[in-house]
């Protein structure tokens, strides 16, 4: 009896021998695995961390990419390693997760570089710091001119612009007492991204005109005795009469003068924008280069030929130079000029003297263009 009790008894230790050996290579196979397991996570986390940090280049070589609207990140991701500049998706895939961007990826068009790493590149795009294109707007552009150079760039519809900068609700929105915002898009470089409205744009510049001018001459102007918008008007005129700035006052001296004279402008600008505006009204090209004897009687409120005083509004968007001249001409005694064609003017103060400068630098040429103007004012 006592030999079968101590065989039992040795029996449940050898059993009990061999279940803590059990339990201990299973906690030992469970220690290895997560030591395991923590090694390949830290393996991971500082594959991934270098993966995301690292650019695929030391080389730029930047590019304009298009993330389309409604990308979702599956899309965008496919997009950058489509285009060279991420290795793979997945990754870049969690670490948008990671970073909760799923969703709030923004699109537009992105400026991008191979030396960016990824996650300056999810970073750009989440901020949605899109591409800004450079547009210049030359001194002298008039409304639509501004509109297709715009439209030619893909930034803008023509149609549409044009038609926002004749509109009197929107003009009136933007704090500018006139008709239309010819000679209040102030000329300059402008950053614009694709996809930006036109009255964004028109804001934009409006904007810049009123810190670049409307601030600066708010006391200038008030000495001449015209109105902020006859002075932007009266620098329209001395803007597409020359591009010489030195003749600038000089012109704007001849412009004052006839007014005390109580002379007509007589400037060929003048009748060039209304042959615009008549042309875009018939929807026909009526203006082709050149001013011929009958334009100049056309019935318009612009043409100063037929009437007295300034134009209704600018007839064009003027740079800061011809606006200083508009508020301060020159001393002078001029009340003529004629082109010399070279890019300068003959300036006179008789019609005898005029009359002999024309002969001598227009001859008996009765046509006048942009460069080669011939003036006979009376």
């Amino acid at each position: 009896m006592i030999e079968k009790e101590y065989k039992i008894t040795m029996n449940n230790c050898e059993n009990k021998q061999k279940s803590g050996l059990k339990s201990s290579a299973t906690l030992l196979l469970i220690l290895a695995i997560c030591i395991f397991s923590m090694i390949m996570a830290i393996v991971s986390i500082i594959y991934i961390k270098k993966s995301v940090t690292t650019p695929m280049s030391r080389i730029a070589n930047p590019k304009i990419i298009n993330i389309p609207k409604g990308s979702d990140l599956k899309t965008v991701s496919s997009i950058l390693k489509r285009d060279g500049f991420i290795k793979d998706t997945m990754t870049f895939n969690l670490l948008a997760k990671y970073k909760s961007a799923e969703g709030n990826l923004k699109a537009g068009e992105y400026q991008l570089s191979l030396d960016m790493p990824p996650l300056q590149i999810l970073n750009l795009i989440l901020e949605g710091k899109v591409y800004q294109y450079p547009v210049t707007i030359p001194e002298g552009y008039n409304i639509f001119e501004i509109a297709s150079l715009l439209s030619k760039k893909g930034l803008a519809e023509r149609e549409k612009f044009v038609l926002l900068a004749f509109n009197r609700d929107f003009i009136e929105s933007l704090g500018i007492e006139a008709n239309n915002l010819e000679g209040y898009i102030f000329s300059d470089t402008y950053y614009i991204h694709k996809g930006m409205d036109e009255s964004a744009i028109i804001n934009k510049m409006v904007d810049t005109f009123r810190k670049r001018v409307l601030n600066e001459i708010t006391d200038e102007y008030k000495k001449t005795g015209l109105t902020i918008h006859q002075i932007i008007t009266l620098a329209s005129l001395i803007e597409k009469e020359t591009g010489n700035e030195v003749e600038k006052p000089i012109i704007s001296a001849v412009f004052h003068n006839r007014f005390k004279k109580r002379m007509r402008l007589q400037c060929d600008p003048t009748v060039i924008y209304a042959l615009l505006l008549k042309g875009i009204k018939e929807k026909k090209i009526i203006y082709d280069g050149n001013i011929r004897k009958e334009d100049l009687s056309i019935d318009s409120p612009y043409n100063t030929y037929r009437y007295a005083g300034l134009p209704p509004g600018p007839i064009a968007n003027p740079g800061k130079p011809s606006i200083h001249a508009a508020i301060y001409p020159s001393v002078s005694k001029y009340i003529y000029f004629v082109s010399k064609n070279d890019g300068s003017h003959h300036f006179s103060s008789t019609i005898e003297e005029h009359n002999r400068a024309v002969r001598i630098y227009q001859g008996k040429n009765n046509v006048t263009t942009k460069d080669t103007k011939k003036k006979t004012k009376t």
